[in-house]
């Protein structure tokens, strides 16, 4: 199929229609695909997440998306916990830059899965396995990566939701930002509780 194909094809009659599709498959698109992120990292995380509002509404979207993406964290980090003497990761991990990264996790384990779980693009999958290495708490990791992709999931989602209002009038992605500063403040205020 040519670009000028694809593009003829995605009027908004075609697009309302396969939103439709997506959506009488109930929940599981939407939690599956956002939870197959933590294991195929070129999936895109913001288009799948901005669906998932159009076609689930801002709450539910948010939420399957929440739902998906977390467990997905969780489980790749439990993995390479269980699996961290195992010779590949032991190998990679003696790696100087890698040696760097995991001394500094070690020291702001909170912060640094927190944090870099505000983005919506990265390295989500080495995130999750850098945690697992430095034997991260589960109940810390589970905090931290529940509390960044709710921030990050709620930001894509509100804009994915009413996007042609974004597009419109751009300057409203501050209030987004603000969120998210916000988040970033309240998040020190737990690290020290619960670190």
């Amino acid at each position: 199929m040519e670009t000028s194909e694809l593009l003829s094809y995605l009027t908004e009659e075609n697009l309302a229609m396969l939103l439709e599709k997506y959506r009488s498959l109930g929940p599981f698109p939407g939690i599956f695909l956002t939870f197959m992120k933590s294991f195929i990292p070129p999936l895109p995380t913001i288009v799948i997440i901005s669906v998932n509002a159009a076609v689930y509404g801002l709450w539910l979207g948010f939420l399957y998306s929440w739902i998906g993406i977390v467990s997905g964290c969780v489980v790749t980090f439990l993995l390479v916990k269980k699996l961290g003497s195992h010779r590949y990761l032991e190998r990679w991990a003696q790696k100087p830059k890698v040696q760097k990264a995991l001394l500094w996790a070690r020291r702001h384990a909170f912060s640094y899965v927190f944090v870099l779980s505000l983005f919506p693009v990265g390295p989500f999958v080495m995130i999750n396995m850098a945690a697992g290495l430095v034997r991260m708490k589960l109940r810390s990791f589970l905090i931290a990566v529940a509390l960044g992709k709710a921030v990050m999931v709620l930001s894509v989602s509100y804009i994915g939701y009413d996007l042609k209002r974004f597009i419109e009038h751009p300057f409203q992605l501050v209030y987004v930002v603000l969120f998210i500063v916000l988040s970033l403040m309240i998040s020190k205020r737990i690290e020290k509780r619960f670190v």
